[in-house]
């Protein structure tokens, strides 16, 4: 799977060496700073990393391995709420990721497209995928990566497209 973080604006308008342009690629917007988690962390762990690096998905990673993904919502809904009774209340640290990730993890190969790869993510109306090469977690891309692309794309479109004001004042009829 691919899951990338919001980067900087991207440039729909990327040239090669010849001038020709170049489709953004899955790398190219991907996170590589990944933070990972191990199986045998505990809710806990996994929630105070989603919150102090602003994510909702962790890849599972055990020897060097992907072995599953832990989300924001994995967490929430295998802790009881704050309005049970906390005698009662399965807490956080008492759960490891193992108990609660998402085992088979679909992943997206590095050099897959990225239209493949979004189509995907819509189809199945899942939040990222990590991307891999060969079977090396080299990075993620989610959701939220797309619609920094979509934003790009439509900036570059209303920058080609000519103001109201272009237009002569004539009548429509």
């Amino acid at each position: 799977m691919v899951r990338s973080a919001p980067a900087a604006r991207l440039n729909v308008k990327k040239e090669d060496k010849q001038g020709k342009r170049i489709m953004f690629s899955i790398e190219a917007i991907m996170s590589t700073n990944l933070i990972t988690v191990s199986p045998t962390s505990t809710l806990a762990e996994a929630r105070t990393l989603m919150h102090d690096h602003r994510i909702h998905h962790l890849p599972v990673i055990d020897n060097e391995k992907l072995v599953g993904l832990v989300t924001l919502t994995n967490v929430l809904a295998a802790t009881d709420s704050f309005f049970r009774d906390p005698k009662n209340r399965i807490h956080a640290n008492e759960i490891l990721v193992e108990d609660a990730m998402v085992p088979d993890v679909a992943t997206v190969d590095i050099n897959a497209s990225l239209r493949h790869a979004a189509l995907f993510i819509e189809k199945h109306k899942i939040g990222c995928l990590p991307v891999m090469d060969d079977d090396k977690l080299v990075g993620i891309i989610t959701d939220t990566d797309f619609v920094a692309v979509a934003i790009n794309l439509l900036e570059t479109i209303e920058e080609t497209e000519p103001v109201v004001e272009d237009y002569d004042d004539e009548d429509v009829a």
